[in-house]
């Protein structure tokens, strides 16, 4: 059944507050976990090679600074 965002919209509108902290709940798991599987991508892909390499070209040309 094909369902718009519209609908889930006002459906997650109409929760009680305990079933909407639990939507809450489940949502931040799962939008972290989809982070975190599309940055492994990434990673893996070498998409984020050139980042990384003029990082750690700035670092050891002394133009970072420690946290």
């Amino acid at each position: 059944m094909a369902r718009t965002v519209e609908d889930i919209e006002t459906e997650i509108a109409q929760l009680p507050q305990s079933q909407l902290k639990q939507f809450r709940e489940w949502y931040e798991k799962f939008d972290s976990d989809a982070w975190d599987r599309q940055i492994e991508e990434d990673i893996s892909s070498g998409k984020l090679d050139a980042i990384a390499d003029a990082a750690l070209a700035e670092h050891k040309a002394g133009k970072s600074k420690r946290l």
